[in-house]
């Protein structure tokens, strides 16, 4: 194409979820109660985490983390997504789309390696839990802390580095709600196969050889629980066996989204909302509002808040 007849798309266009009022209103409804959801339960156990001293251990610290990554990832997606149903035309701008990969891609690479930390603070827990807390002391915590959101930081930079030197030049239509990499790169006004390839490479790699190892670390916990007594071994069995089924319910949509070539599929939205939508709302409830410390814990909290407003 030649220069001069350039024109550089200066926004995208949003086809969102369905085109229908009804639906929309619908799902608006819907995703509102997820959003709210998922909102005020990492709210409450953050909130509830700091407020209470018998909670102030590295399993909850690293809950506390988790709730907050998950929060933060939610609200990248989600707030855009419910102001588009009532929007005729779903526009977002160039830079705005790009602040949208980046954050993506920053809190959830940052999050897939947190469940990394995650796995390790459990096979501590079980095979040497007479010096967990030595282990798993504060200054390990917070460098492991630390140094997921610079992994997720430098991971999201990779992946929107070769996004601007790209020409947009039109269409500007993304069939989809939210912004990323594999609508970007069909939309570019070159050939992307290279790009494609190093994407795939630089996400779609690293989900499974991520995935693999930790359900490995998971595997050896469950070996390890072997030597248990009878009780504590199926509480920690049925912990493992829910953190498996979280880590399955975000890879397996990851694979799905960047192990692959970016061919669009009719499966890709139902993913998608999957993927930045529903995971974070389960997050919470499946990693640490069912812990019986936790529920506990909630209701010493909220008793608190009663009695302070009567008095």
């Amino acid at each position: 194409m030649e220069p001069g007849n350039t024109t550089w798309v200066s926004e995208f266009v949003f086809l969102g979820l369905s085109q229908t009022w009804e639906l929309q209103a619908f799902l608006f409804l819907v995703f509102l109660f997820v959003y709210t959801t998922t909102a005020v339960g990492n709210l409450l156990i953050m909130v509830t985490v700091t407020s209470e001293s018998q909670l102030h251990t590295p399993m909850y610290f690293l809950h506390r983390n988790l709730a907050l990554l998950d929060l933060c990832f939610s609200s990248v997606m989600a707030p855009k997504m419910l102001v588009d149903f009532f929007s005729e035309k779903k526009v977002i701008s160039y830079q705005g789309c790009m602040a949208q990969i980046f954050f993506f891609h920053f809190l959830g690479g940052a999050m897939v390696f947190f469940l990394s930390v995650m796995a390790y603070d459990h096979l501590v827990a079980i095979s040497r839990p007479l010096h967990y807390v030595t282990i798993m002391n504060t200054q390990l915590c917070v460098r492991l802390v630390v140094t997921v959101w610079i992994v997720g930081l430098a991971h999201s930079i990779s992946q929107l580095a070769l996004m601007p030197p790209l020409p947009f030049c039109g269409p500007n239509i993304l069939d989809n709600f939210y912004c990323d990499v594999p609508q970007g790169l069909r939309l570019a006004c070159t050939d992307t196969a290279i790009l494609e390839f190093l994407m795939i490479c630089n996400s779609g790699l690293l989900d499974v050889i991520l995935f693999f190892l930790l359900l490995t670390s998971y595997l050896v916990i469950l070996m390890m629980l072997r030597s248990h007594l009878e009780q504590a071994r199926r509480k920690a069995a049925s912990t493992c066996t829910t953190h498996i089924i979280v880590v399955s319910m975000i890879f397996i949509p990851s694979f799905y989204l960047y192990a692959r070539p970016f061919t669009p599929f009719s499966m890709d939205k139902a993913v998608s909302i999957s993927h930045t939508v529903l995971t974070p709302m389960l997050n919470p409830m499946i990693y640490t509002l069912r812990n019986q410390e936790m529920q506990a814990a909630v209701k010493r909290l909220a008793r608190r808040r009663l009695v302070c407003r009567r008095e």
